[in-house]
């Protein structure tokens, strides 16, 4: 194994010594328990909206924290759920009386996890909602779910329902507003290569230089086929065939498109994959009406893409365009 760290154990802790450094103007950090917070934090009357998870995935989740999306992050380890305690002490530091929402992926650690963090903090008083996204087509379980995954997706709804806590809005309709994202966002990725572990020290599956894996998960799991290599524009069609067999779209229907790159895939190759996916779904009628091209959930040095594709209305897209400030994310004003 070679990469760029010090100890494979101190992954997670010296990254977010680095990030807290790199990003003083908007986060603060809090080492023990770890969690990351916008630096106005609380701000009283405002909804705040938290999220997190194993380490090992950024930006997500602690890139997205600032004005317009996250409130706090809770990383845990690599590929580890965080435990209650930081995700309780997290909200603890965010709340602002108006209640607080958990955007939570599903993998059955993280689910459990914030579920109890929402009691103990209902047990204080906190309103905490919770809204699962559930968004990867590949597979409807695995070693690490009941039910679907949640991976690309997760960045539209932290985007919108933080856009909407900014804009005032209370606990029910943020909640509301991200059920709605959750509903028509369907994800699917493919790997050409996998992920090394740091603590493992070695890579989680094995692929030969001639093979891909379709529907691979986040946290390097095995996907749903192994299939011979092809270019992208044929790995594209068969990644979208499948979102779009789940989730049809007609022509007339607007749509986000993202081209998600999984931690080490280069910027071109991305956009030639947008290329491809943007030109089907035009084929077909269907607008995208928004994009977003890079590389926002990884899976630590995997080689390969997902696409997500979300249902996007006049109020979705108003909430998309509105200004968010994180260190992963910005735009408006």
């Amino acid at each position: 194994m070679k990469k760029l760290i010090n100890d494979p154990r101190a992954v997670a802790s010296e990254y977010l010594a680095g990030f807290a450094a790199a990003h003083r103007d908007l986060v603060r950090v809090n080492v023990d328990p770890a969690y990351v917070v916008r630096t106005d934090s609380p701000r009283r009357g405002k909804v705040a909206v938290v999220s997190g998870g194993g380490s090992g995935h950024e930006p997500l989740h602690a890139g997205f924290v600032g004005a317009g999306m996250l409130d706090a992050a809770v990383p845990g380890p690599v590929f580890t759920s965080p435990t209650p305690d930081p995700v309780l002490a997290a909200t603890t530091a965010v709340d602002g009386g108006a209640g607080v929402l958990y955007i939570v992926k599903n993998y059955t650690g993280d689910v459990l996890n914030f579920e109890t963090a929402a009691e103990l903090a209902g047990i204080d008083g906190i309103d905490v909602r919770t809204v699962v996204v559930g968004d990867d087509v590949a597979v409807r379980d695995s070693l690490f779910t009941a039910g679907r995954r949640g991976v690309a997706g997760t960045v539209i709804v932290e985007k919108i329902a933080g856009a909407a806590a900014q804009r005032g809005d209370d606990i029910d309709r943020v909640v509301a507003l991200s059920e709605r994202v959750i509903a028509g966002v369907r994800s699917m990725g493919v790997a050409i290569a996998p992920p090394t572990v740091p603590p493992a020290g070695e890579q989680s599956f094995v692929l030969t230089d001639d093979e891909v894996e379709f529907g691979i998960g986040i946290h390097g799991e095995p996907g749903r086929e192994r299939a011979a290599f092809e270019p992208v524009d044929r790995l594209v069609d068969r990644v979208l065939g499948a979102i779009l067999e789940d989730a049809p779209r007609v022509a007339g229907d607007r749509v986000l498109l993202l081209v998600n790159g999984m931690g080490a895939t280069p910027s071109a190759e991305l956009y030639i994959a947008f290329r491809r996916a943007a030109a089907v779904l035009a084929e077909a009628g269907v607008e995208v009406t928004r994009s977003l091209v890079g590389s926002f959930v990884t899976s630590l040095d995997m080689q390969g893409f997902s696409l997500t594709v979300a249902s996007m209305d006049d109020e979705l897209i108003q909430l998309w365009d509105a200004p968010v400030v994180t260190a992963a994310l910005r735009w408006g004003r």
